[in-house]
């Protein structure tokens, strides 16, 4: 059995724009610290490390020499995805506990090559998502499984860029990754994106079974392209289904002060059906969550601090720091981030192929 941590020092590796949402918890939370940062700018790392509230965090250029550092005990690798593999098996050989994150790796044989490491390693290893810990999703999952719409058949979800005056800033180099296949691993949207979105399919469902995609590409407004529009249709085991579908609207507004982006989700059961009307940030007006059952429609109110995407870091980084000082499994395992990758990719090989893709046909169709 892993032992247990008293108090969790972690290192970044990495200190890109994500990384803000990342510190939060560990700013917050009387049980962890952020004790090294690393990032190839020093001076990144170290305005990260003022900005915080660490000041006395250890910066290095070198993750390894990070990961030399004996005062770190977890590591929150925060690098773009085709560095992954690398870094974490680094990290697992070092002794560290391990949160990666999403997406896992740019293919199964690396993935396969994490979870392998991971049954003998001394710490403990998992993928990093954070939308299954958004609190309008967590009661979403909490009603369904009350029986509030009896079994779920479908699940629905709207991924929407748009605009938006209050989001926040990009940077170039961040950006430019992302829209790189040999660095990112596919679209921006439906694959680097898209893990949260093949999460809450699998959260709420299941492994998908079999998936067919239909993936276009449409220049942004701000340069580059987006992989939209596009539909992502998945059966899953039992008679059950649900689709993806990515729209971008560059004219739409969005209220979010993170990526200019709204997410909508509905799931529909035997007895009824539930509506999630925000994600990364807000267009619909409303309740967030809504139940509709019985010939009645609910709606369920949350604290302003839990609707923010911010709050779906907080809680997945609670999770994590709360599963190493307990002794508890986190979400995602390795095996877990495993599954969603092969979800992920089989929408990538469909649209490729232009046939329906079976899961456990990706570790065969991909390198």
């Amino acid at each position: 059995m892993t032992e247990t941590l008293d108090r969790v020092r972690a290192g970044f590796i990495g200190a890109g724009r994500i990384s803000d949402l990342h510190a939060l918890e560990y700013q917050a939370n009387p049980d962890a610290e952020i004790v090294a940062i690393a990032d190839v700018s020093r001076d990144l790392a170290e305005a990260r490390a003022r900005a915080w509230g660490f000041p006395n965090a250890k910066i290095y250029t070198d993750y390894r020499a990070l990961l030399d550092d004996g005062n770190v005990n977890a590591v929150d690798i925060l690098l773009p995805h085709h560095l992954h593999c690398e870094a974490a098996l680094a990290a697992m050989d070092a002794g560290k506990h391990v949160s990666l994150q999403k997406v896992m790796t740019t293919t199964v044989a690396d993935a396969d090559r994490l979870v392998e490491r991971a049954k003998t390693a001394s710490g403990v290893f998992r993928v990093f998502e954070n939308f299954i810990f958004y609190p309008p999703v967590m009661k979403a999952k909490e009603l369904i499984e009350q029986g509030a719409i009896g079994t779920p058949v479908s699940i629905r979800i709207k991924s929407n860029p748009g605009r938006s005056r209050t989001a926040w800033q990009v940077p170039a180099h961040a950006d430019a990754w992302r829209q790189d296949r040999k660095t990112n691993g596919g679209g921006p949207l439906a694959f680097d994106d898209g893990h949260h979105k093949f999460a809450l399919g699998w959260y709420f469902m299941g492994l998908a079974e079999e998936v067919h995609a239909w993936i276009g590409e449409t220049p942004r407004t701000e340069g580059g392209t987006v992989d939209a529009p596009g539909i992502i249709s998945w059966k899953f085991p039992g008679n059950r289904y649900g689709n993806l579908e990515l729209v971008y609207s560059p004219e739409l507004d969005i209220v979010t002060v993170h990526y200019a982006q709204d997410d909508r989700l509905e799931i529909t059961g035997t007895a009824g059906v539930i509506t999630m009307a925000r994600g990364h940030g807000r267009v619909v007006e409303g309740p967030a969550l809504s139940l509709h059952a019985g010939g009645k429609a609910v709606g369920f109110s949350f604290a302003d601090a839990d609707l923010g995407w911010e709050a779906s870091f907080i809680h997945s980084t609670r999770h994590w720091i709360d599963a190493l000082r307990t002794g508890k499994q986190p979400l995602l395992t390795g095996e877990e981030g495993r599954d969603i990758l092969k979800f992920t990719l089989a929408a990538q090989l469909s649209s490729e192929l232009g046939r329906p893709v079976r899961v456990d046909e990706v570790s065969r169709l991909t390198p």
